[in-house]
């Protein structure tokens, strides 16, 4: 199973997930905003496979978050949240950095699947890379 850092502002929420996806066997490590998140994958040098972030947060959001991310640990998977249609516009431009954005309210078996899906298309990509390096 993969470790997932969860950046979600709301405590509940964040703490559903984080439940709901440690049942499935994933090894969860939670922060209340993107700036938290950020400085645990600085200081665990990237060490997870997976990000899924709200993007509307405080300090700092999910979309700076994720191109953070993307730049500093290209091998983690993005998948976006938010319940605001404004943001998931702000999230257009970002498709060959993510992997999804899941609309809330969702539900659990939603953001399971997403999750899964995220893993192996995560996976499907590092296969590609090296069968490309090996032609």
């Amino acid at each position: 199973m993969a470790r997932i850092l969860i950046a979600e502002d709301e405590a509940g929420l964040r703490s559903l997930v984080a439940r709901a996806l440690a049942l499935d066997g994933h090894d969860v490590v939670t922060a209340k905003d993107g700036a938290a998140a950020l400085d645990l994958l600085t200081r665990t040098q990237g060490a997870f496979e997976l990000l899924l972030t709200d993007i509307r947060m405080p300090v700092m959001d999910g979309i700076a978050l994720a191109l953070a991310t993307a730049r500093d640990h290209p091998r983690i998977g993005i998948l976006l949240m938010t319940g605001h249609a404004d943001q998931r516009e702000r999230a257009c431009g970002l498709e060959a950095l993510i992997h999804n954005v899941i609309a809330k309210p969702f539900s659990l078996g939603a953001i399971r699947s997403a999750v899964k899906e995220a893993m192996a298309g995560k996976a499907a990509c590092r296969e590609d890379a090296c069968s490309r390096r090996t032609d």
